[in-house]
């Protein structure tokens, strides 16, 4: 089973709308991937569905939708402690968490559409993609 790192963009990005993320989070719900976090990124997903701009684009229905996203996480994800600290991302140095969640977690991807972690296209053998690039046939 391949095991994935999920930025927090495409865990909200799936959350609340239908697409490419949220067919990632569909994998996941079917196991066919095993999402590996942390629990800052935990923690950042959480900030995020609470904030005012994202409050403004959903309804009272898709933010309990993300409450349940958040427990359906903490209980079908892998929680992993990073070990080591971890400076590949020159630009955003908040972007490291991530790559510091796949190294730890044995993860063979980062799923993002960040672009300061998919100019680095892999770390360590773990490959670097946006949503699209993943559900790609070739990589099923």
């Amino acid at each position: 089973m391949k095991r994935v790192v999920l930025d927090t963009n495409v865990l909200v990005s799936g959350t609340f709308w239908t697409g490419q993320s949220f067919a990632i989070l569909e994998l996941a719900d079917k196991e066919k991937i095993r999402i590996v976090t942390t629990l800052p990124i935990i923690r950042e997903y959480q900030d995020v569905i609470g904030r005012a701009e994202i409050l403004e684009k959903t309804t009272e229905s898709q933010r309990k939708n993300a409450r349940d996203t958040v427990r359906k996480l903490l209980t079908k994800a892998e929680v992993v402690e990073p070990r080591q600290e971890i400076h590949a991302v020159k630009d955003d140095p908040d972007d490291n968490k991530i790559i510091e969640a796949a190294v730890a977690g044995n993860a063979g991807y980062i799923i993002t559409q960040d672009k300061h972690l998919l100019s680095l296209k892999n770390y360590a053998g773990i490959r670097i993609m946006t949503p699209e690039d993943f559900l790609k046939p070739c990589n099923e």
